[in-house]
Protein backbone atom coordinates (compact mmCIF):
# COMPACT_ATOMS: atom_id res chain seq x y z
CA UNK A 1 0.00 0.00 0.00
CA UNK A 2 3.16 2.59 0.84
CA UNK A 3 3.28 5.20 3.31
CA UNK A 4 1.03 4.53 6.11
CA UNK A 5 1.93 7.36 8.66
CA UNK A 6 4.44 10.33 10.22
CA UNK A 7 6.98 8.10 11.48
CA UNK A 8 9.27 10.87 13.02
CA UNK A 9 9.64 14.59 12.95
CA UNK A 10 13.11 16.61 13.14
CA UNK A 11 13.16 20.23 14.32
CA UNK A 12 16.31 22.49 14.33
CA UNK A 13 16.03 24.35 17.97
CA UNK A 14 18.09 26.90 19.74
CA UNK A 15 16.64 26.15 23.33
CA UNK A 16 16.27 22.99 24.12
CA UNK A 17 15.44 23.30 27.56
CA UNK A 18 12.31 25.58 26.54
CA UNK A 19 11.35 23.41 23.86
CA UNK A 20 11.30 19.78 26.25
CA UNK A 21 8.93 22.13 28.64
CA UNK A 22 6.78 22.46 26.25
CA UNK A 23 6.07 19.10 24.53
CA UNK A 24 6.37 17.56 27.70
CA UNK A 25 3.45 20.10 29.03
CA UNK A 26 1.50 18.92 26.02
CA UNK A 27 1.48 15.39 26.61
CA UNK A 28 4.32 13.51 24.76
CA UNK A 29 6.52 11.04 26.47
CA UNK A 30 10.46 12.26 27.03
CA UNK A 31 12.47 8.96 26.13
CA UNK A 32 15.72 10.52 25.39
CA UNK A 33 17.34 13.83 26.42
CA UNK A 34 21.59 15.06 26.39
CA UNK A 35 22.65 18.05 26.45
CA UNK A 36 21.89 19.00 22.33
CA UNK A 37 19.35 16.73 21.77
CA UNK A 38 16.27 15.33 23.05
CA UNK A 39 13.11 12.79 22.11
CA UNK A 40 9.95 12.42 22.54
CA UNK A 41 7.22 9.80 21.52
CA UNK A 42 3.63 9.84 21.20
CA UNK A 43 1.15 6.72 22.40
CA UNK A 44 1.28 5.27 18.85
CA UNK A 45 5.35 5.14 18.73
CA UNK A 46 6.05 8.20 16.89
CA UNK A 47 9.36 10.21 18.00
CA UNK A 48 9.85 14.18 17.55
CA UNK A 49 13.17 15.20 17.58
CA UNK A 50 14.60 18.26 18.64
CA UNK A 51 18.56 18.96 18.09
CA UNK A 52 20.17 22.46 18.69
CA UNK A 53 22.97 20.23 16.00
CA UNK A 54 21.12 18.21 13.48
CA UNK A 55 23.49 15.86 11.72
CA UNK A 56 24.60 15.93 8.28
CA UNK A 57 21.72 13.91 6.57
CA UNK A 58 19.14 16.75 7.56
CA UNK A 59 19.21 19.77 4.18
CA UNK A 60 19.53 23.60 5.32
CA UNK A 61 16.66 25.10 6.70
CA UNK A 62 14.14 26.75 4.88
CA UNK A 63 13.58 29.39 7.13
CA UNK A 64 15.42 31.27 10.04
CA UNK A 65 14.88 30.51 13.75
CA UNK A 66 13.85 27.18 14.88
CA UNK A 67 12.40 25.25 12.07
CA UNK A 68 11.10 21.64 11.21
CA UNK A 69 14.23 20.07 9.34
CA UNK A 70 12.36 16.72 8.54
CA UNK A 71 9.80 14.79 8.14
CA UNK A 72 10.17 11.02 8.02
CA UNK A 73 7.45 8.89 6.55
CA UNK A 74 6.56 5.11 7.69
CA UNK A 75 6.02 2.52 4.86
CA UNK A 76 4.45 -0.88 5.79
CA UNK A 77 6.46 -3.54 3.54
CA UNK A 78 10.21 -3.78 2.59
CA UNK A 79 9.26 -3.81 -0.70
CA UNK A 80 7.51 -0.67 -1.04
CA UNK A 81 9.97 0.86 0.43
CA UNK A 82 12.48 -0.31 -1.98
CA UNK A 83 9.82 1.19 -4.45
CA UNK A 84 9.27 4.72 -3.11
CA UNK A 85 13.08 5.04 -2.32
CA UNK A 86 14.03 4.26 -6.51
CA UNK A 87 10.90 6.96 -7.35
CA UNK A 88 12.38 9.70 -4.80
CA UNK A 89 15.50 8.92 -6.25
CA UNK A 90 14.99 9.58 -9.87
CA UNK A 91 16.08 13.28 -10.36
CA UNK A 92 17.65 13.64 -6.35
CA UNK A 93 19.97 11.88 -4.00
CA UNK A 94 18.57 9.55 -1.69
CA UNK A 95 21.30 8.41 1.22
CA UNK A 96 20.47 5.81 4.02
CA UNK A 97 21.36 6.14 7.39
CA UNK A 98 22.03 3.55 9.61
CA UNK A 99 18.65 3.33 11.78
CA UNK A 100 17.15 2.38 8.16
CA UNK A 101 16.28 5.73 7.34
CA UNK A 102 16.36 7.04 3.56
CA UNK A 103 16.98 10.63 3.33
CA UNK A 104 16.25 13.17 0.80
CA UNK A 105 15.17 16.68 0.13
CA UNK A 106 11.24 17.90 -1.20
CA UNK A 107 10.96 20.51 -3.92
CA UNK A 108 11.05 23.13 -0.95
CA UNK A 109 14.14 22.17 0.98
CA UNK A 110 12.13 19.91 3.57
CA UNK A 111 14.02 17.37 4.25
CA UNK A 112 12.23 13.89 3.80
CA UNK A 113 12.31 10.55 4.98
CA UNK A 114 11.50 6.83 4.36
CA UNK A 115 11.72 4.16 6.37
CA UNK A 116 9.60 1.08 7.62
CA UNK A 117 6.38 1.57 9.80
CA UNK A 118 6.85 0.58 13.57
CA UNK A 119 3.48 1.31 15.21
CA UNK A 120 2.44 0.66 18.62
CA UNK A 121 -0.83 -0.22 19.44
CA UNK A 122 -3.00 2.21 21.80
CA UNK A 123 -6.25 1.14 22.82
CA UNK A 124 -8.56 4.27 23.13
CA UNK A 125 -11.85 4.22 25.17
CA UNK A 126 -13.97 7.05 24.40
CA UNK A 127 -15.78 9.12 26.70
CA UNK A 128 -19.12 7.92 27.01
CA UNK A 129 -21.69 10.44 26.09
CA UNK A 130 -25.41 11.42 26.70
CA UNK A 131 -28.10 12.56 24.61
CA UNK A 132 -31.96 12.12 24.59
CA UNK A 133 -32.68 8.63 22.92
CA UNK A 134 -29.07 7.60 23.48
CA UNK A 135 -27.28 7.34 27.03
CA UNK A 136 -23.62 6.13 26.96
CA UNK A 137 -23.13 6.87 30.53
CA UNK A 138 -25.37 6.08 33.81
CA UNK A 139 -24.83 6.53 37.45
CA UNK A 140 -20.90 7.45 36.57
CA UNK A 141 -19.71 11.22 37.09
CA UNK A 142 -17.18 12.35 34.96
CA UNK A 143 -13.75 13.62 36.26
CA UNK A 144 -11.12 15.63 34.48
CA UNK A 145 -9.04 14.27 32.27
CA UNK A 146 -5.51 15.91 34.14
CA UNK A 147 -2.90 15.27 31.76
CA UNK A 148 -4.11 14.89 28.24
CA UNK A 149 -1.55 12.33 26.06
CA UNK A 150 -1.54 12.87 22.26
CA UNK A 151 -2.56 9.41 20.66
CA UNK A 152 -0.26 9.78 17.62
CA UNK A 153 1.03 13.10 14.73
CA UNK A 154 -1.73 12.90 12.52
CA UNK A 155 -0.81 15.73 9.99
CA UNK A 156 1.65 17.76 8.90
CA UNK A 157 1.26 21.35 6.97
CA UNK A 158 3.61 23.02 5.47
CA UNK A 159 4.33 26.24 4.07
CA UNK A 160 5.73 26.62 0.54
CA UNK A 161 6.29 29.48 -2.00
CA UNK A 162 4.01 29.95 -4.69
CA UNK A 163 6.29 29.20 -7.57
CA UNK A 164 6.75 25.82 -8.01
CA UNK A 165 3.96 24.76 -6.33
CA UNK A 166 2.89 22.24 -9.02
CA UNK A 167 6.20 20.65 -8.77
CA UNK A 168 5.84 20.74 -5.09
CA UNK A 169 2.71 18.85 -5.03
CA UNK A 170 4.11 16.50 -7.43
CA UNK A 171 6.81 14.99 -5.78
CA UNK A 172 4.05 14.05 -3.32
CA UNK A 173 1.47 13.06 -5.43
CA UNK A 174 2.81 11.30 -8.32
CA UNK A 175 6.28 10.03 -6.57
CA UNK A 176 5.45 9.20 -2.99
CA UNK A 177 1.37 8.05 -3.55
CA UNK A 178 -0.38 10.99 -2.03
CA UNK A 179 -4.11 11.31 -2.95
CA UNK A 180 -5.23 14.81 -3.49
CA UNK A 181 -8.40 14.70 -1.52
CA UNK A 182 -8.87 19.31 -1.25
CA UNK A 183 -7.74 21.42 -3.58
CA UNK A 184 -8.03 24.91 -2.47
CA UNK A 185 -6.60 26.95 -5.68
CA UNK A 186 -6.00 29.87 -3.54
CA UNK A 187 -4.51 28.48 -0.38
CA UNK A 188 -2.99 24.76 -1.16
CA UNK A 189 -3.79 21.11 -1.39
CA UNK A 190 -4.74 18.31 1.44
CA UNK A 191 -3.35 15.11 0.54
CA UNK A 192 -3.99 11.72 2.39
CA UNK A 193 -1.35 9.18 2.56
CA UNK A 194 -2.01 5.45 0.98
CA UNK A 195 -2.19 3.79 3.91
CA UNK A 196 -4.33 6.74 6.38
CA UNK A 197 -7.89 7.22 6.90
CA UNK A 198 -7.93 10.27 8.09
CA UNK A 199 -9.41 13.38 5.13
CA UNK A 200 -5.68 14.38 5.36
CA UNK A 201 -2.03 13.47 6.34
CA UNK A 202 -0.37 16.75 4.87
CA UNK A 203 -1.29 20.40 3.53
CA UNK A 204 0.71 22.20 1.26
CA UNK A 205 -0.16 25.83 1.93
CA UNK A 206 1.07 28.34 -0.91
CA UNK A 207 -1.01 31.16 0.45
CA UNK A 208 1.92 32.79 2.61
CA UNK A 209 4.12 32.87 -0.41
CA UNK A 210 7.31 31.52 1.47
CA UNK A 211 8.99 28.11 2.75
CA UNK A 212 8.64 27.19 6.39
CA UNK A 213 6.44 25.44 8.79
CA UNK A 214 2.66 25.69 9.48
CA UNK A 215 1.94 23.23 11.97
CA UNK A 216 2.21 19.74 12.82
CA UNK A 217 -1.19 18.17 14.25
CA UNK A 218 -1.72 15.38 17.32
CA UNK A 219 -4.59 13.68 17.56
CA UNK A 220 -6.57 13.59 20.92
CA UNK A 221 -9.41 11.16 21.99
CA UNK A 222 -12.13 13.62 21.88
CA UNK A 223 -13.47 16.76 22.38
CA UNK A 224 -12.90 17.10 26.19
CA UNK A 225 -9.22 16.63 25.63
CA UNK A 226 -9.14 19.24 23.46
CA UNK A 227 -10.24 21.68 25.37
CA UNK A 228 -8.64 20.42 28.49
CA UNK A 229 -4.99 20.06 26.71
CA UNK A 230 -5.42 23.90 25.43
CA UNK A 231 -6.24 25.36 29.22
CA UNK A 232 -3.40 22.88 30.48
CA UNK A 233 -1.06 24.41 28.14
CA UNK A 234 -2.41 28.09 28.42
CA UNK A 235 -2.03 27.32 32.53
CA UNK A 236 1.76 26.10 31.84
CA UNK A 237 2.36 29.82 30.47
CA UNK A 238 1.86 28.90 26.52
CA UNK A 239 0.17 30.99 24.33
CA UNK A 240 -2.86 29.86 21.86
CA UNK A 241 -2.41 30.44 18.12
CA UNK A 242 -6.08 29.85 17.53
CA UNK A 243 -9.14 29.77 19.58
CA UNK A 244 -11.05 26.81 20.04
CA UNK A 245 -13.02 25.96 16.76
CA UNK A 246 -14.14 23.51 13.97
CA UNK A 247 -12.36 22.95 10.68
CA UNK A 248 -14.24 23.22 7.73
CA UNK A 249 -11.60 20.91 5.35
CA UNK A 250 -11.56 18.10 7.84
CA UNK A 251 -14.18 18.76 10.14
CA UNK A 252 -12.09 18.55 13.23
CA UNK A 253 -11.95 20.20 16.47
CA UNK A 254 -9.11 21.77 16.95
CA UNK A 255 -7.06 24.28 19.39
CA UNK A 256 -3.70 25.70 18.30
CA UNK A 257 -0.41 26.53 20.42
CA UNK A 258 2.88 28.22 19.52
CA UNK A 259 5.28 26.46 19.55
CA UNK A 260 9.01 26.91 20.21
CA UNK A 261 10.37 24.49 18.07
CA UNK A 262 8.61 26.80 15.17
CA UNK A 263 5.53 26.80 14.11
CA UNK A 264 2.46 25.88 15.78
CA UNK A 265 1.28 23.04 17.80
CA UNK A 266 -2.37 22.07 17.05
CA UNK A 267 -4.77 19.28 19.09
CA UNK A 268 -7.21 17.64 16.89
CA UNK A 269 -10.10 15.42 17.55
CA UNK A 270 -12.71 13.76 15.10
CA UNK A 271 -11.10 14.25 12.16
CA UNK A 272 -12.82 12.80 8.88
CA UNK A 273 -12.32 9.45 7.71
CA UNK A 274 -12.56 8.80 3.73
CA UNK A 275 -11.65 6.58 1.64
CA UNK A 276 -11.19 6.71 -2.41
CA UNK A 277 -14.75 7.19 -2.76
CA UNK A 278 -14.59 10.73 -1.47
CA UNK A 279 -12.49 11.57 -5.30
CA UNK A 280 -11.05 15.06 -4.89
CA UNK A 281 -12.90 18.15 -4.32
CA UNK A 282 -11.60 21.36 -5.79
CA UNK A 283 -12.44 24.71 -4.51
CA UNK A 284 -12.02 28.08 -6.84
CA UNK A 285 -12.47 30.15 -3.59
CA UNK A 286 -11.35 29.70 -0.25
CA UNK A 287 -13.82 28.24 2.19
CA UNK A 288 -14.36 29.08 5.50
CA UNK A 289 -11.51 28.41 7.87
CA UNK A 290 -14.00 26.97 10.56
CA UNK A 291 -17.28 25.82 10.96
CA UNK A 292 -17.59 27.17 14.22
CA UNK A 293 -15.31 28.76 16.54
CA UNK A 294 -16.02 29.92 19.97
CA UNK A 295 -16.89 33.88 20.69
CA UNK A 296 -18.31 35.40 23.66
CA UNK A 297 -19.53 38.90 23.92
CA UNK A 298 -16.09 40.56 24.21
CA UNK A 299 -15.51 40.04 21.07
CA UNK A 300 -18.64 41.69 20.34
CA UNK A 301 -17.64 44.93 22.14
CA UNK A 302 -14.25 44.69 20.56
CA UNK A 303 -15.71 45.00 17.03
CA UNK A 304 -17.84 47.73 17.84
CA UNK A 305 -14.92 49.48 19.67
CA UNK A 306 -12.88 49.11 16.42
Amino acid sequence: MGIQRIESVTYGVDDLGTCVRFFDDFGLFLVERTDEHAVFETLTGQSLHLDTRPGPSLPPPVEDGPTLREVVWGVDTGQELHRLVAEAGRDRTVRASADGVHHTVDGTGFGVGLTLARPKPAFVTPRPANTLGSVDRWNTVLEPITRVRPLRMCHVALNIPKEGRDEAFAFYTERLGFRPTDVVEPMGVFMQAPGDEDQHTMLLCHRPDRAGINHIAYEVPGFDDVVEGGNHMIDKGWREARRLGRHTVGSNVFRFLHAPCGGRVEYAADMDRVDDSYGTRVHEAAPPHHIWALRTNRDQQDASAS
